[in-house]
């Protein structure tokens, strides 16, 4: 674990000031966000909230996936979710790519085939925000009342761009 001192060291610290103790887990600003994993993306600071306020869901390309779908049916139904930012971001390496090439990528890069996985490239991005904020609207135990929103985030200036 000597590997990891660094970041214990850095946690210790964290946990002399730590203030969410006892916190009961509900999104207090009503807001769940599904976005990429980029480490260009500060997705709390970015619509200006704090720790407690969101469910933040993170996965390559920020894609509505099945699992981010679950996640939103929980946090819609039990964590007082009601509204949802769907957001990609630009300079994306899942837009960059095809499939194929990011397989092959990933392929080259590993040392094994990849072939058989599905990475998730993105063709058009705004095209699939919209199909991703529609899969969302749609979904039967995710209420017509809760809000849902495409964005697609600019990693150079820090601004959000709002995807009809």
């Amino acid at each position: 674990m000597a590997d990891f001192d660094d970041l214990l060291a850095a946690n210790r610290t964290f946990g002399e000031s730590f203030g969410l103790s006892g916190f009961d887990g509900i999104a207090h600003a009503g807001v769940a966000m599904v976005t990429c994993m980029d480490s260009r993306i500060d997705p709390l600071r970015m619509i200006g909230l704090e720790p407690g306020d969101a469910k933040i869901l993170r996965n390559p390309g920020g894609r509505v996936t099945d699992q981010a779908l679950v996640a939103l049916v929980l946090g819609v139904n039990l964590l007082e979710v009601n509204r949802i930012l769907v957001v990609e971001h630009t300079s994306c390496a899942m837009a960059k790519s095809t499939e194929d090439e990011l397989k092959a990528k990933l392929g080259q890069a590993a040392g094994e085939d990849a072939s058989w996985m599905t990475l998730g490239a993105i063709v058009d991005q705004m095209a699939t925000i919209r199909a991703d904020v529609q899969r969302v609207r749609s979904h039967p135990l995710i209420s017509e009342d809760v809000l849902v929103g495409g964005f697609l985030y600019d990693v150079e200036t820090g601004l959000l761009q709002p995807v009809d």
